[in-house]
């Protein structure tokens, strides 16, 4: 039996009309263990677990996957692990960012976003991803403004292989430059790095979609806060703008005090 339905507890994604949970389950930790900045190790949990974290996550009231290419097999798995109940789930992924042999590269022509929507269909079992990111590498106005990755996403929404697109944005410049352009962003914004408000704001004016990456700060919570987890949700949802949190766990009891911490939070910012 899930969690009761707050009144604010879904969002919609700008005019696409898909809908999302306040909090997302990131899933790099399903797929990969190299070139990650969590400050402790893990052990990738097999599928019993992966499965039980899923179901778990269903009950809190989650419907948000977030993932991509980059997160070694995570697609693959989901691919297998959400057969006969992808319609209860928002999948997101990317593109843009490989990881191969412990090291990223990335290439944002539209041929290879072409290229890697089509996996990404095959490696999820699936007709059309819901939400696809462009995975920047830092040098957001360049993709942005010059190289049509943009517009192959743009053309790929229009061909029906992808329901909204946008940008996991690394600077303020790149992220306001996108607010004009997509239907999501992804920034980061937690209680160390505030300084893309200013992104939040203009997405706010435009109706932007915003997921926070680093919502916890990749388990580098500041210290200086009784409950840190709560101070960051509250933070997080506090901004009208937020529409979802990704929060990259594989630790069922971790997940269920985190959306504890966001149910909080809205509820405290509805009143």
């Amino acid at each position: 039996m899930g969690q009761p339905v707050l009144k604010d507890w879904l969002r919609t994604v700008g005019s696409t009309g898909i809908q999302l949970s306040p909090i997302g389950l990131g899933t790099v930790k399903l797929g990969r263990d190299q070139g990650v900045k969590y400050p402790q190790r893990f052990v990738i949990p097999d599928d019993r677990a992966a499965t039980q974290l899923l179901s778990v996550a269903q009950d809190l009231g989650i419907n948000l996957i977030d993932t991509a290419p980059a997160y070694g097999n995570s697609e693959q798995r989901l691919g297998e692990l959400l057969k006969g109940q992808r319609q209860r789930w928002v999948i997101c992924s990317k593109v843009g960012e490989e990881f191969e042999q412990g090291q990223s590269r990335f290439d944002f022509s539209p041929e290879h976003t072409r290229y890697s929507v089509e996996r990404s269909l095959g490696r999820l079992n699936c007709d059309v991803i819901d939400l696809v990111l462009v995975h920047s590498n830092g040098e957001d106005e360049k993709i942005i403004n010059s190289l049509g990755t943009l517009e192959a996403l743009a053309d790929l929404r229009r061909a029906g292989k992808v329901r909204a697109f946008g940008i996991s944005t690394k600077s303020i410049a790149g992220g306001l430059a996108a607010a004009e352009l997509c239907d999501v962003l992804m920034v980061t914004y937690n209680l160390g790095h505030q300084e893309e408000v200013a992104v939040l704001d203009k997405c706010l004016q435009l109706g932007t979609a915003v997921m926070i990456k680093k919502a916890l700060a990749s388990g580098h919570l500041a210290e200086d806060y009784p409950d840190p987890v709560q101070a960051s949700m509250n933070l997080i949802f506090q901004h009208a703008a937020t529409t979802s949190a990704i929060i990259g766990t594989i630790n069922p009891q971790h997940l269920t005090a985190n959306v504890a911490a966001a149910r909080l939070a809205i509820a405290l910012n509805s009143v």
